[in-house]
């Protein structure tokens, strides 16, 4: 897997049938290792080590349903009452943060209203702050810290 602009970390990786697995650190399990995944396990990483994220309060691979069509979200943070916090897309490192991945996450949040969205490449890394009522939404230097 490529480098990423984000924290490495001691991931554990093996080999089912001649294919990648990575141990997904929320799931406790193995899961497929594609370029998407391995952007997920480091932001996960990320939100758990550096910004103090509890670990039963990320769901990954969330269902949400939108306009009757089964969706997943990538990461799902959840505050202590258990209201969406922060909405996280991954996209592999070769795929470019276009207009329509913010689309996508907007979409998503439209469920979730979340304050907090953030997108990510793993080389590339946006988040942003939203405003329900006043529909403002206003970039930040950096993720939120875990309230």
């Amino acid at each position: 897997m490529v480098a990423l602009n984000l924290p490495a970390f001691a991931h554990k990786t093996k080999q089912v049938e001649g294919k990648p697995y990575i141990f997904d650190l929320l799931r406790r399990k193995y899961v497929r290792l594609s370029p998407e995944e391995w952007v997920r396990q480091h932001l996960i990483n990320l939100l758990l080590t550096h910004y103090a994220y509890p670990k039963a309060l990320i769901r990954t691979e969330g269902g949400v349903v939108l306009n009757q069509t089964q969706k997943r979200t990538d990461i799902v943070v959840f505050d202590r009452q258990g209201q969406p916090y922060l909405v996280v897309e991954c996209k592999a490192p070769h795929v470019s943060l276009t207009q329509s991945v913010f689309d996508q996450i907007g979409r998503y949040n439209h469920v979730h209203r979340a304050p907090y969205l953030v997108v990510s490449n793993g080389l590339v890394h946006y988040c942003c702050c939203i405003n329900h009522e006043t529909a403002d939404v206003r970039f930040l230097d950096d993720f939120p810290m875990f309230a």
